[in-house]
């Protein structure tokens, strides 16, 4: 009777075959990965079935539809970014510009001489011009680039830490989680190296670190906090203080930076001073790393610049090879690289860089394209004045001015995002990419 009921329920599956033609014809998809898909979404309610749930058919179907829109919508694709967050890491942080996006394109879609040196026809070095020129970039001896930042923090603490010599200073206050809910002293670990943790959340003194380096030490590290900021009663020691001690002590002093920007961002807007790496480098840090695709405008990666001799370390580390970036990071990022030095020789091609541009947009640019935009909506609408952020982790402190073309209802627009306050829809243009506000 069981096995008799158990049937009668399992003829409430619909025929795969018959599905995935009518879901097919909907989709943009393969039919083969929307027949897939149909057969593993039938799994769960088989199960159910046979567990002597009631379900229709019609109940199977619409719960297959709807999972299978759901996830063809999380295909990667371009979506309009209304909200005014510049570098918003939900929606890819920042956006390349033409120029480094058409390099990229030349070089996914032919050859190129990843390894190759075309002077000689030999077997170059890979990234070999985007290191000196990263290097020549922000004023360090060397340089070289990993996949991600946190990788450049892992490789770097493995490269530099030795059985017996594995303690890594850090303060206290600088004990920072990033995205995802990864945290210093978790990286620090997967590396190998033992944290020691000195002076206080909000008050780190120069005698902390010196009272903490022993013959195990390995090295200080200096962490920015990009994420959030201490205020009220607090203190640290200058860079030039710590780096005389760890001269002293014949350690490195390592400074993870991660926004990575390089212009004066308190120029660009009326927002926070960012440091630079190479304002740091310049006081005294002797490795710095950075993002690419934060506040640097470029594709993710995480760069490494300082003394040539500690990168020439990190380059031999067996880990490297396992965190190399491949060869459209590298034209990204190369691309870039040239872009601001660019923008070093000309100023006025700041436009190059399209965080550096949106950060950079008058008042006045911002008024016009919120009324042209607002020409463009069909909604009853209204320009109203705003404030936007860098997000994407970074200079936590900083809002600036901006405008927006505020509506009760969100235009009909595919995959807008806009900002949301008092129940209405804020479409900032400051991150509007030209051919989106079109």
């Amino acid at each position: 009777m069981l096995g008799h009921v158990r049937d009668m329920n399992l003829a409430a599956l619909p025929s795969v075959e018959k599905l995935s033609q009518r879901l097919a014809q909907q989709s943009q998809l393969p039919k083969s990965l929307v027949t897939g898909f149909i057969k593993r979404q039938l799994s769960p309610f088989r199960e159910r079935l046979m567990a002597g749930e009631e379900l229709t058919r019609e109940e199977i179907e619409s719960g297959i539809t709807d999972a299978l829109e759901t996830f063809e919508s999380s295909r990667l694709q371009p979506v309009l970014n209304g909200t005014g967050i510049l570098i918003h890491t939900n929606l890819g942080r920042a956006p390349l510009g033409h120029r480094a996006a058409q390099a990229v394109y030349d070089v996914a879609t032919n050859y190129c001489n990843l390894e190759i040196d075309l002077t000689t026809g030999k077997r170059g070095k890979r990234g070999a011009f985007l290191e000196e020129a990263l290097a020549i970039l922000v004023d360090a001896e060397a340089a070289t680039v990993v996949n991600n930042c946190a990788a450049s923090l892992v490789l770097t603490l493995r490269a530099l830490i030795a059985e017996g010599k594995n303690e890594v200073i850090v303060s206290r206050g600088e004990l920072v989680e990033i995205g995802g809910g990864f945290r210093i002293p978790d990286i620090l670990e997967t590396s190998g190296a033992k944290l020691v943790e000195v002076g206080a959340t909000n008050k780190t003194h120069l005698r902390d670190y010196e009272q903490a380096i022993t013959d195990r030490t390995a090295l200080i590290l200096k962490v920015h906090r990009s994420n959030f900021f201490l205020g009220g009663f607090t203190g640290e020691p200058e860079l030039e203080e710590l780096f005389d001690l760890a001269k002293t002590h014949h350690i490195p002093l390592v400074e993870d930076l991660g926004s990575g920007a390089l212009m004066n961002t308190d120029q660009l807007a009326p927002i926070e001073h960012e440091p630079r790496p190479q304002e740091q480098l310049g006081k005294g840090i002797e490795l710095v790393l950075f993002s690419g695709d934060k506040l640097l405008g470029g594709p993710q990666a995480g760069i490494i610049a300082g003394r040539a001799d500690l990168v020439e370390k990190i380059k031999r580390e067996p880990f490297y090879r396992a965190v190399r970036p491949d060869k459209m990071i590298l034209t990204a990022l190369q691309e870039v690289v040239i872009d601001y030095l660019t923008i070093k020789d000309d100023p006025t091609r700041i436009d190059l860089v399209p965080v550096l541009q949106m950060l950079n947009e008058s008042p006045e640019d911002l008024r016009r394209k919120a009324a042209d935009l607002q020409q463009r909506i069909s909604e009853p609408s209204e320009i109203v004045e705003t404030t936007g952020a860098t997000g994407g982790g970074t200079m936590p402190k900083s809002q600036f001015p901006s405008v927006a073309v505020r509506t009760a209802k969100k235009p009909d627009l595919p995959h807008l995002f806009t900002r949301v306050e008092d129940d209405q829809h804020h479409i900032d243009p400051r991150t509007l990419r030209q051919p989106e506000r079109e």
